[in-house]
């Protein structure tokens, strides 16, 4: 019989990933079975093992894709499996998250199981439509109710005059196809009509949309402005602090989606920090070389070498890798000058205690044919047809890279070596979420760092999917990837002068926020 294995109750958290707790992460990268509802930021799903077993469970528009039974009964069978299962919920699983219910199917399994409590929506759509729940000039109390309750019926749960009377603040989840009777019957018990009352729609994500009237008028607000689920209503003094508080909708970027197709670096953080969502889908992924034989031989003659060149962090780090397990050792490399293209991947050589000697202005091959032409004519009398000659290079590169300048160095009299130090291939993703997203509007900007990025996506996502990013601006990083683009029929809009990631988003914060540029 196999060993019981472990259910982790998991809040998500309301959408925004950065509300996701540090405890949440760490049990979902040690996954090995992931029962997933609809409510939650997708991107969270990439910080779990890909060899994982997922399972949807979500439901949308009052679809379910499992009924609570199924649910109960998937996490049971998955935990007798002696998985690690963690069972990922919008919001916190123990604020109307059926929680509870599914805690306690595993107590009569004897079943092992922890608790980790997310950011409920009740609290964090309020906060970030600057309305705090409690303060010490309106409230000191406030209540958290289902909105989705049939209030009609005789045997309902909640005492209405109670809740009119007894709170400050009411926070209802789920109310908003219940609305008129929900603010009918508070009025009906005794609730002042013009008591502020506040609807906050997908709060804390790009999409958040703030209506604020009082409890008399508000369900007929939400039908003008088509407000539909889902929805946190918000009544009682604390609404009228919004005016003053009101700071996420005000951030330089909200309303922003930005579409990255390559796996999220800090270089993207200052999006986020102006209020954009990132949206990752990698189209790209770096696998180690079918074969290392080439970059083997080249590392037992490395002090053969006078320029050692690494045209990105992944070259970098992929043949250090090798480099090591070789046996070799980093004082081997001495009096070998290196050459790095871009200062991010300068600064991650220095950090293994290597120092680089050259960083060129242009940080492509046309940048390096030049220096290296400077710097051979500063240092000999050759003439510009030879002026390179003597020298030795070793490239560590992709397996698929341009052939601009090994080729001119060739000409220019050097010798280069071009061992495959890493692959990129096509991760295998499923991209039904973006599509809906960009169907609808809701990717604001769509960025490609390569052409393989652009080329993937396209494929990754189908025929129509040019289609799909006629509603996006889209942003590059240098002409071969503009090109691409561009032969699709599609616009760039933006493409910084420096070929790097930090350059683009500069670019990005300079075109959708030119006054914090």
């Amino acid at each position: 019989m196999p060993n019981k294995g472990k259910v982790y109750l998991i809040g998500a958290g309301p959408g925004d990933i950065g509300l996701m707790t540090v405890k949440g992460l760490r049990c979902l990268k040690k996954a090995q079975a992931v029962v997933y509802d609809f409510h939650l930021n997708a991107q969270i799903l990439n910080y779990i093992d890909h060899e994982a077993e997922f399972i949807y469970a979500g439901k949308r528009g009052g679809h379910h894709a499992m009924t609570q039974d199924e649910i109960n009964r998937a996490i049971v069978e998955k935990a007798k499996e002696g998985k690690i299962v963690c069972r990922l919920k919008g919001g916190d699983p123990f604020v109307f998250g059926r929680g509870g219910e599914e805690a306690e199917a595993l107590v009569a399994e004897g079943l092992p199981f922890e608790v980790v409590p997310g950011v409920s929506s009740s609290i964090a759509a309020p906060a970030y439509a600057g309305i705090p729940l409690t303060h010490r000039n309106y409230s000191s109390s406030f209540a958290v109710i289902t909105g989705n309750e049939d209030i009609t019926k005789p045997e309902s749960t909640i005492d209405w005059s109670k809740l009119a009377s007894g709170f400050d603040t009411l926070v209802f989840l789920m109310g908003i196809k219940n609305i008129g009777a929900i603010t009918s019957k508070l009025i009906e018990q005794g609730k002042a009509p013009q008591t502020p009352a506040a609807v906050v729609r997908w709060g804390t994500r790009p999409d958040q949309k703030t209506v604020v009237s009082t409890l008399k008028d508000i369900a007929d607000l939400i039908t003008e402005e088509n407000i539909k689920p889902p929805a946190v209503m918000v009544i009682g003094d604390v609404v009228k602090l919004r005016d003053t508080l009101n700071w996420y909708e005000k951030k330089p970027l909200f309303g922003h989606r930005i579409l990255i197709t390559r796996e999220y670096s800090a270089d993207y953080e200052p999006l986020e920090d102006l209020g954009a969502e990132i949206f990752e889908f990698p189209t790209i992924k770096t696998v180690p070389p079918e074969d290392y034989s080439e970059l083997d031989a080249a590392i037992a003659k490395i002090e053969t070498y006078n320029w050692l060149i690494f045209t990105s962090a992944n070259g970098f780090k992929y043949f250090i890798r090798r480099f090591v397990k070789s046996g070799r050792d980093i004082r081997d490399m001495k009096g070998v000058k290196i050459c790095a293209i871009g200062p991010k991947t300068a600064e991650l050589v220095n950090s293994y205690a290597l120092k680089v000697d050259l960083i060129p202005d242009e940080f492509n091959a046309e940048g390096l044919i030049k220096v290296f032409s400077q710097h051979s004519a500063v240092n000999s009398q050759q003439s510009a047809v030879d002026s390179l000659k003597g020298m030795r290079f070793l490239l560590p590169r992709a397996e698929t890279a341009r052939e601009i300048f090994p080729q001119k160095a060739r000409e220019l009299g050097a010798e280069i070596d071009v061992p495959t130090a890493y692959r990129t291939v096509k991760p295998e993703k499923h991209g039904k979420r973006l599509i809906r997203f960009l169907k609808e509007g809701r990717i604001s900007i769509a960025t490609f760092t390569s052409a393989a990025t652009f080329n993937n996506f396209t494929d990754m996502l189908g025929q129509d999917a040019v289609e799909f990013l006629k509603h996006s601006a889209i942003a590059v990083i240098g002409p071969v990837t503009a090109k691409a683009v561009e032969k699709s029929g599609l616009k760039v809009s933006i493409m910084p002068e420096t070929a790097t990631i930090s350059a683009m988003v500069e670019n990005i914060i300079a075109w959708a926020a030119p006054e914090k540029s």
